[in-house]
């Protein structure tokens, strides 16, 4: 098995500064949108183009738009960090745009202009933390694929109606060098303790990247899934699909957030009776029912920073911080 992969870490962000909101997926609610404004303007400055409201079918504007909007976002240097407005679909697409980049010490300001020149320029992967979950599990695993930690947490469309409680945890992995506190699961499915440093996200999207080059480094890692909207079948069918690619004899141990809206209507079974059954078969330490993800609540955790699990007493403990000191 080859070694743990080690992620950098973005820079912490300091209350009062410049931080971004992009759309670099699909289209979101104006109202929502403000509530996410108001809970986050009141801790730093916000900046975001007036083209984010833009549609395309189910996107948030073209391709060209969005990715020349993620280009500004990571190559300004007054952008300290990145909240991404909803998921949906639409950041896979960016990724082969995003293949051939330079590295940040040598990376110069992508200039915000919509023309060929570019589209074709490099994107700097900056230090700075990207936040967001669902579809952005493809950002965020483009990100981890070069060794840069980010943080899944609660797009902004989400933000405001998340408790404040949420709100202030997410403040404190983006600003603070000491380790987020740590959070509780549900269920044991199968008992044991792993550590490694967490990634993941969004089992569809997760399931969507094998054989490209953006999945995230798996060895020696906890793997974090969660969904929405899948029927038990279709989670069976990707949960397969990642054992098939060898995903399970990499990691250590599963975390499993919320997989919200997956039953079967009248079924005789639930999505956790599946999930169960295929998490037991993996013989990998696995506790359920993590506050993460598309629930009521989106309990904000840092991929690529190390964890804890003890799937036992369905508790994960974060052992570092996801941010290093400015």
């Amino acid at each position: 098995m080859s070694s743990t992969p080690f992620f950098r870490k973005p820079q912490a962000v300091r209350p009062g500064e410049q931080v971004a909101v992009i759309a670099p997926a699909g289209p979101f609610d104006r109202a929502a949108f403000d509530a996410g404004l108001a809970a986050l303007g009141d801790r730093y400055r916000i900046r975001y183009d007036a083209r984010i409201f833009d549609t395309h079918r189910y996107l948030a504007g073209d391709d060209a738009r969005r990715l020349e909007e993620l280009r500004w976002a990571l190559g300004d240097p007054a952008i300290k960090a990145i909240f991404c407005a909803r998921g949906g679909y639409g950041a896979m697409r960016l990724l082969p745009r995003l293949a051939a980049v330079s590295s940040p010490s040598s990376a110069g300001v992508t200039s915000f202009q919509n023309d060929d020149s570019a589209a074709a320029a490099p994107v700097s992967r900056a230090l700075k933390s990207l936040v967001g979950f669902s579809d952005i599990t493809a950002l965020h695993s483009w990100l981890l694929s070069d060794g840069i930690a980010a943080i899944h947490g609660p797009v902004l469309t989400q933000l405001g109606h998340q408790p404040r409680s949420v709100c202030e945890r997410l403040f404190a992995l983006l600003e603070s060098s000491s380790p987020a506190a740590p959070l509780s699961g549900t269920q044991t499915w199968v008992g044991g303790i792993a550590e490694g440093p967490l990634v993941g996200g969004n089992l569809a999207v997760l399931s969507r990247l094998l054989g490209t080059p953006y999945l995230p480094p798996l060895e020696g890692s906890v793997l974090l899934l969660e969904d929405v909207g899948e029927r038990p079948y279709k989670l069976d069918r990707m949960w397969t699909h990642l054992a098939l690619a060898g995903v399970f004899r990499k990691v250590r141990g599963i975390v499993l957030g919320s997989f919200t809206g997956c039953e079967e209507r009248d079924a005789t079974y639930t999505s956790a009776d599946v999930l169960r059954e295929l998490a037991t078969a993996t013989a990998l330490p696995c506790a359920a029912g993590f506050p993460i993800g598309h629930g009521e609540l989106n309990e904000p955790v840092p991929l690529g920073a190390r964890v804890r699990l003890d799937a036992d007493s369905r508790r994960l403990e974060f052992l570092e911080p996801v941010v290093a000191e400015p």
